[in-house]
């Protein structure tokens, strides 16, 4: 069974750091682009940041960009997202995401991934929580 698995989430006063990460279960993760997602209470899930095979292309939404950084180890066969300068609204559940198709894989920009939630398989999800 393939699974992506997510862990690192936590609780954090504002302007803290957390590291998430993203293993793989029943695969590998190095022939897949990887999405961090998110989603509030009442809110739509949203991209956070997506990452290429190779790890040379990333993707940020405007609220994240310069606080948080996504990176892959293949090696390790391990996506991470460093978290820094939290905020409250930063508050929610992170899922890694990926999209098991080579095809839409080839097809798509992680831009389009991310903004467009282009993914076939969810992580179970981690809660993020920013609160003094």
């Amino acid at each position: 069974q393939l699974q992506l698995v997510e862990s690192g989430g936590g609780l954090v006063q504002p302007g803290g750091s957390l590291r998430l990460s993203c293993a793989a279960s029943g695969f590998t993760l190095d022939n897949y682009a990887i999405g961090w997602f998110r989603q509030a209470p009442g809110r739509e899930r949203e991209g956070v940041s997506c990452i290429s095979v190779s790890g040379g292309t990333t993707y940020y939404a405007d609220s994240v960009k310069g606080r948080f950084t996504i990176s892959r180890d293949n090696a390790k066969d391990t996506v991470y997202l460093q978290m820094n300068s939290l905020k409250p609204e930063d508050t929610a559940v992170y899922y890694c995401a990926a999209h098991f198709s080579v095809r839409v894989q080839r097809l798509i920009r992680v831009q389009d991934m991310c903004e467009s939630t282009i993914v076939s398989s969810w992580g179970q999800g981690t809660q993020v929580t920013v609160s003094s």
